[in-house]
């Protein structure tokens, strides 16, 4: 399993995704696509950006009962996507439920990961809106075991959370890791940020960055800053 960098491809339309995508010659990154642009252009823009040769994160963040997330992953399971996700707060039934969906009926399936807390809350918002009163790191640790109980390959979460998700469930249990920016970038609203090769010392298996490579002045070498500091 190798580390690799995902861009964020949050863009609002189909032809700025493209336009960005267009400066990449040499290299075709892992993308993300989240919902902005996928409710904007639907599922033909994931066929389309994978008709190019790009790995792709669908990133929807599926959280309905167990029933609804079934039925949806079998809809996306005939998009030739490469990880897909859901909310772990949705429970281990609705987990299992989406895993069901999402395998085909040859067996195979995207990789399936859960959100365990986004990067843009903190353990103050938690407490209040969600009256969750205990330390964000356990609750991280609580939902990335019960989402690999549930069979899932991994979860997203903050880049400090990655070394003790990897010791408390696994090596192997993939950790996808938003919440990157380069020592020198705004950090906008996210709450627990870490460097591309601060990351990589914790042990994130991918790291998802938006802003800092396509708001940047030239986005491929921001992406090749992001790969030597996290990937080389």
């Amino acid at each position: 399993m190798g580390k690799d960098v995902i861009i964020a491809c949050d863009f609002p339309s189909r032809e700025s995704t493209l336009e960005f995508l267009e400066k990449f010659k040499d290299e075709k990154p892992f993308v993300k696509i989240g919902m902005e642009l996928y409710y904007s252009e639907g599922p033909q823009i994931v066929r389309d950006i994978k008709k190019r040769g790009h790995k792709i994160f669908l990133d929807l963040k599926l959280h309905d009962i167990p029933n609804t997330v079934r039925k949806s992953m079998a809809v996306l399971s005939k998009l030739d996507v490469d990880i897909c996700n859901l909310h772990a707060a949705g429970t281990s039934e609705m987990m299992k439920a989406a895993l069901e969906g999402l395998t085909r009926e040859d067996g195979t399936r995207p990789l399936l990961i859960a959100v365990t807390q986004l990067t843009s809350t903190s353990q103050e918002a938690m407490q209040r809106d969600l009256l969750i009163n205990e330390p964000i790191d356990n609750v991280v640790m609580h939902y990335a075991k019960v989402a690999k109980e549930a069979g899932l390959d991994g979860v997203v979460c903050s880049p400090l959370e990655a070394k003790k998700v990897h010791s408390e469930v696994g090596r192997d249990f993939l950790t996808v890791t938003p919440g990157v920016r380069f020592a020198d970038s705004d950090v906008g609203d996210q709450k627990r940020v870490m460097t591309p090769a601060q990351a990589k010392i914790e042990g994130s298996d991918y790291i998802v960055v938006g802003r800092p490579i396509t708001a940047a002045q030239d986005p491929v070498e921001a992406y090749r800053r992001c790969v030597k500091d996290f990937v080389d």
